[in-house]
């Protein structure tokens, strides 16, 4: 590893993790902290989390979770209703997981693109849902909430797979929030499971017991064997996120790496172009198109071809949506961002009209 070229990895995940971790890594494999064990045989506990809540570590991602949400929550009322907002490509797959099991109410109109956020006095909410369910940050959009809805007191599920611990949240405020591990906080194969004590035991009895909320809690994760390399993985970079300031610190880290970027966006002239409204734009995703809203798919190629060649890699945008993505996790260092800045700029002098 020491001595390998050094890359700047801006790919939406599996993602960049700090080296620093990568070295610990490599070196605990065989040995964890000199007592002669392999790291597979230890586990891990998140703190500062109220005592109330459950914290599960299970497998199937954050695509498990879009299944295993409605099956452990709908039962929470007989009617079985559950409302979603739909802001990106993630929460539009969840919202359509949970019509096998709930009758879900879209909470506002849907939307002809992915841009913003719908203001939330104009959402429909059912008195009647089981839960609200939204995703804190659409990494294939670039659409983040910048705020918690209030839903009147009722059950908030959220996806906080993109953007976990990359700001402090107040965990009260949710029933369940759920996180896969490979953008801000390891590895892939393993997903936090934060959930409120009050909610286990309404499973449906079609819920597969592995998506059990109440019998992974009542085994410590334990019930089937649990993904212990990505458990430990998630350990070494929640011990990296506290020495390095927290959730608070990887905020305003956040905020200055991605306003570096759009801020070249928004000074281009038109060369760059982000489709997404300024109020919801992600600090962990940013997308643009070159040379017009629509893409100039030469200047595109000619643009990731460059970056490779530079050394930054995992720039292209969703095969959903073409262009171009950013991705700026925790991980990602402010020099890493400095340099693909240096490179917009350079690339938009030799490619400007």
């Amino acid at each position: 590893m020491e001595g390998g070229r050094q890359v700047a990895n801006f790919g939406a995940g599996p993602a960049k993790l700090p080296r620093s971790v990568l070295l610990a890594a490599q070196k605990e494999l065989v040995d964890y902290k000199g007592l002669g064990i392999s790291v597979l045989g230890k586990t891990l506990k998140i703190r500062n989390i109220p005592e109330n809540y459950k914290v599960i570590f299970l497998q199937g991602g954050g695509s498990g979770q879009f299944s295993a949400v409605p099956l452990n929550l709908i039962g929470l009322k007989e009617g079985r209703h559950a409302d979603y907002v739909v802001t990106g490509a993630w929460s539009a797959k969840a919202a359509k997981e949970a019509e096998k099991y709930a009758k879900v109410n879209i909470v506002h109109p849907k939307l002809s693109a992915y841009t913003n956020i719908p203001d939330p006095s104009t959402w429909n909410l059912n008195p009647d849902a089981s839960y609200v369910y939204y995703c804190a940050n659409e990494t294939v959009h670039g659409v983040e909430f910048d705020f918690v809805p209030d839903v009147k007191g009722a059950v908030l599920v959220c996806d906080m797979s993109s953007n976990f611990l990359s700001r402090p949240v107040d965990v009260s405020k949710f029933g369940v929030i759920f996180a896969g591990a490979q953008k801000n906080v390891g590895c892939a194969g393993v997903t936090v499971v934060i959930v409120r004590e009050d909610l286990l035991g309404f499973a449906l009895k079609e819920c597969p017991i592995v998506l059990d909320y109440k019998t992974q809690a009542a085994n410590g994760s334990l019930y089937n064997t649990p993904p212990c390399y990505s458990i430990y993985i998630m350990g070494l970079v929640l011990e990296w996120i506290k020495n390095n300031g927290g959730a608070a610190a990887m905020d305003k880290l956040s905020l200055i790496k991605s306003r570096m970027i759009y801020d070249i966006i928004d000074k281009s002239n038109g060369f760059y172009v982000c489709p997404v409204e300024k109020k919801n734009r992600s600090r962990m995703n940013v997308p643009f198109r070159i040379g017009n809203i629509k893409g100039d798919e030469a200047l595109e190629k000619k643009f990731l071809e460059k970056a490779v060649e530079l050394n930054m890699l995992s720039l292209k945008g969703h095969r959903s949506v073409g262009g171009i993505r950013a991705s700026l996790y925790n991980a990602v260092t402010v020099e890493d961002v400095q340099r693909l800045a240096t490179f917009m700029r350079s690339f938009m002098q030799m490619h400007q009209s």
